[in-house]
């Protein structure tokens, strides 16, 4: 027996997981997304970010389920690169302060209407993404005025799992939950 969404998290409406089985394509902010928002900086200026395996674990998921996952942050760090690479996520927007032009080629360059378009953030610079899209997630910790506005927020916050969270919703909806082999590397 498939779990539901319910089951796993909490309670969904009819109305959100619609607008889950058409997902498409999955854009992830990264701090305070992939990770809690904190950054380590080291003696010497090298920077650390720690990332949920769990989160790994629903990107390869997704992947493997022929849904696209993309990241468009407002940071560069040769961190994210190398972490969405390892994920095999090959749409990476880095240093993106404005984040609608990315959204824009994105959806554009993989042919898709907002509606089949999902964004999960956890700030204002957020928003101007969310408001497009047919699914727009805050996290659980994400800035109050997100948390109002989106269509949902997770249970777990940034950095603990809540790209997982968004990720079971999206497989649960479009029956592909489960089908995974492989590992959250």
């Amino acid at each position: 027996m498939t779990p539901t969404y319910h089951d796993l998290y909490q309670p969904i409406s009819a109305a959100i997981e619609a607008q889950a089985s058409q997902v498409k394509l999955l854009i992830c902010d990264v701090d305070g997304v992939f990770s809690d928002g904190r950054i380590y900086l080291g003696n010497d200026g090298e920077e650390l970010k720690a990332f949920h395996t769990r989160d790994g674990y629903g990107v390869k998921a997704l992947r493997q389920a022929g849904i696209e996952v993309a990241i468009i942050t407002g940071r560069k760090s040769q961190i994210v690169e190398k972490r969405m690479q390892s994920l095999t996520v090959q749409y990476i927007f880095q240093g993106q302060e404005n984040k609608m032009p990315a959204y824009q080629q994105l959806k554009q360059q993989l042919q898709l209407a907002d509606a089949q378009v999902a964004y999960i953030g956890d700030d204002l610079s957020d928003w101007s993404v969310m408001q497009h899209v047919g699914l727009s997630v805050a996290v659980a910790d994400a800035h109050p005025l997100l948390r109002r506005n989106a269509a949902l927020t997770t249970l777990l916050p940034g950095g603990f799992g809540a790209v997982r969270e968004l990720s079971d919703l999206l497989l649960l909806s479009q029956h592909h939950f489960g089908h995974f082999s492989g590992s959250s590397t």
